[in-house]
């Protein structure tokens, strides 16, 4: 693992200059339906709103469904033996939780089901140029979920992050041994943005390295399809099912 120090000045030269877009960085439309994440994160929703959720994403064969932790159980057991996988939030919305806590969170939607974990970072701590205890704080659940076998993304809530700030979440969650970063919660100011993914991906290197999800405001195929050419390789969206209709009839 490289140094915060190594980090840093990796930062500075991206800002100055940003690597090339990997070759293989875009993603075509030919697996559109496993590259969502057919999601429901509203704090009303109700069991048979989950359920209903989880049969879409059977019938239009998403890669996961993304949900709050209070329903992890209940769509491990819907889904139980298809593959679609179960993925749910840790520090969700804000990222301002102890490291301690985001720990238990992903330990115990790991042990009821889930694979996948969307972690918000520590967003006041990346603003405070606290970059060592925002490694640590990833780092402590990159460790934790892959022990249960699972995958780590990392919500970097974009729309509150300057380009600068941007770029070291990016190089601070791949350091760190996460899996993925994501654009943005959809609870805060701003979904994704095409240029917030397309610098994403130039920072983070190729898919087969670390993958992008871009999440908030992807509503259509038209966005769908920006979202990919410009990097992104997973889709977070509640607009799921319109994505792949749309498809289709096309």
């Amino acid at each position: 693992m490289n140094s915060i120090s190594d980090i840093l000045v990796r930062k500075k030269m991206f800002e100055n200059e940003l690597p090339p877009f990997p070759e293989d960085g875009a993603q075509g439309l030919e697996s559109l339906a496993k590259m969502i994440d057919h999601t429901l994160l509203k704090p009303e929703a109700i069991p048979e709103a989950i359920e209903r959720l989880c049969a879409e994403a059977l019938e239009y064969s998403f890669g996961a469904v993304c949900i709050n932790p209070i329903h992890v159980s209940r769509a491990a057991n819907f889904l139980k033996g298809s593959p679609v996988a179960v993925c749910t939030v840790v520090g969700f919305p804000l990222g301002a939780v102890p490291t301690a806590t985001k720990v238990f969170e992903a330990e115990r939607a790991i042990g009821e089901g889930a694979i996948e974990i969307d972690m918000v970072l520590s967003i006041g701590l990346l603003k405070a140029d606290m970059a060592v205890e925002v490694m640590e704080d990833i780092s402590a659940l990159a460790r934790a979920v892959h022990a249960g076998g699972g995958l780590l993304k990392v919500i970097l809530e974009t729309c509150l992050l300057t380009r600068g700030e941007k770029i070291l979440a990016s190089l601070l969650a791949v350091e760190a041994g996460a899996d993925f970063v994501k654009t943005s919660t959809g609870f805060s100011t701003g979904g994704a943005t095409v240029e917030d993914v397309e610098l994403m991906r130039r920072v983070v290197g190729s898919p087969s390295r670390v993958g992008v999800k871009a999440s908030g405001g992807v509503r259509s195929l038209a966005d769908a399809r920006t979202m990919l050419q410009a990097g992104a390789n997973r889709l977070g969206t509640s607009s799921g099912v319109k994505i792949i209709t749309e498809a289709l009839h096309e």
